[in-house]
Formats: C-alpha cells, sequence, structure tokens
C-alpha cells in the first residue's frame, strides 16, 4: 500500500487557508451585495437589476472587492507554495541521494546512510523476498543491494536513529526495535518501518519520497540478522 507521504499538520494547514479565503471572499461579497441593497431600498430606489448599467459608486465597491479577492486569492496560493514540499529536491519530490559506488562504500564503513534532505535512510539488503509488504523487490524499495527507508518510528513518529552496538535500528520515544533491514522486532510498533521507492539512474540512487510503502507485518524477518550487541534503548 502506497501513500502520500505529506505531514497531517501541513495539510490540515493547507485546507485551513483554502477554507479561510472562500469564507473571507463568500463574506465579503455578501455583506457588499446586502449593504446596497439596503441603502438603495432606504433612499427610495430600485436595486439595479443584474447585467444593467452600473454606478460610479457600485464600480469603486467592486473594484475594491476585486482587490480583497485578490488578496485572498495570492494569499492562499503563496501560503500553499511555501507549505508544500519543495518540488525541486525536498521532501515530498524524487531525490538523488548520491551515485551507488559512493553510498555502498559508506555502508560498508558506516552501516548505512543518512539522507536528511529525503528524511530517510539507505540500508543494505540482500535477503530473501518475502510475500506482501515484504516483497522488497516487487514493490520497488530495493534495487542493487540497498534500501530506503523512512525515519519516522511507525509507533508514533519519533525519528528512529541506528544503534551501532545492537546494529539495529531503535526508537528513543517508546522502544521500538527494527532490524537493518528495518523490519519489526521489539516493541510497541505495528510493523516494520516504512519506506519509499526507489531506482537506479545513470549509477545514481533516486528515491521518491512523494509516496510512502507502508513497513512489512511484525514476523519479517528476511535477513536473520540477530541482535549483535547492548541496546542503545532499554527495553521496557
Amino acid at each position: 500500500m502506497r501513500l502520500l507521504a505529506i505531514q497531517n499538520g501541513t495539510l490540515a494547514i493547507i485546507i485551513a487557508v483554502v477554507l479561510a479565503d472562500l469564507f473571507l471572499i463568500y463574506f465579503i461579497t455578501g455583506y457588499a451585495r446586502r449593504s446596497r441593497t439596503v441603502k438603495q431600498e432606504a433612499a427610495g430606489e430600485t436595486p439595479a437589476p443584474k447585467g444593467g448599467a452600473i454606478s460610479r459608486r457600485d464600480f469603486q465597491r467592486r473594484a475594491l472587492l476585486s482587490s480583497v479577492m485578490l488578496f485572498g486569492a495570492e494569499f492562499g496560493l503563496g501560503t500553499i507554495a511555501f507549505l508544500w514540499p519543495n518540488l525541486k529536491g525536498g521532501f515530498g519530490s524524487k531525490i538523488n541521494a548520491g551515485p551507488l559506488s559512493d553510498i555502498k562504500a559508506q555502508i560498508a564503513a558506516n552501516d548505512y546512510v543518512y539522507v536528511g534532505s529525503g528524511r530517510f535512510y539507505v540500508v543494505p539488503w540482500e535477503g530473501t523476498a518475502g510475500t506482501g509488504q515484504a516483497d522488497y523487490p516487487a514493490k520497488g524499495v530495493t534495487a542493487e543491494g540497498v534500501m530506503p527507508l523512512y525515519q519516522r518510528c511507525v509507533h508514533l513518529g519519533c525519528r528512529v536513529p541506528f544503534c551501532a552496538s545492537s546494529q539495529w535500528f531503535e526508537c528513543p520515544c517508546h522502544g521500538s526495535k527494527y532490524n537493518r533491514a528495518g523490519e519489526y522486532k521489539l516493541g510497541p510498533a505495528p510493523r516494520g518501518l516504512d519506506r519509499f521507492t526507489m531506482e537506479i539512474v545513470d549509477g545514481n540512487v533516486i528515491v521518491d519520497t512523494a509516496g510512502i510503502e507502508l513497513g512489512p507485518p511484525r514476523g519479517t524477518n528476511t535477513t536473520e540478522q540477530p541482535q549483535e550487541g547492548p541496546f542503545c534503548v532499554a527495553t521496557g
């Protein structure tokens, strides 16, 4: 299953801004019409039919209303553009994590590569494919022996660092633990770490952070990697 990689808070703000602009435009338009009608009736005038000639005063009112509507639209679009993921290489787009050869060299030296702009780790994977969400090759989340893992714990969203001693990913918030392939091992997490699709293009690792592939279910163990040392985060 693939989900859009948009933070719930960001999406809520975007929706709120759009709704606020629409409400503002509707309110100002309705108020202007009612005010004009009341004034015309108080003066004993018959409200002008739609499509008829307009007075200078009505023209000025409409010009002012148009300016307010334009400002509201610009403000709303500007806010959305500010909040929306950076489509030129930031989170929510395709990110070049670097040459595959360099990434493999870094993994050999440091066990993983962290790409901050994409909020993911690149880890080695040479395991045996499982089924469903654990069939990594079929899901497109691995190629040439590497795989990107989303940094967020699937329990409550904390960033999960890698523990050099246990050689597992360990959440500092509530103790969920995942092996190097991001597969669930211990703690309250409901599944393994989520991940992104990827491909190798001209020797570079391209990771698509526009959508999230849900992590494999509990019990998945494609690499048979045991705990290799003391935990960095105590178990509950």
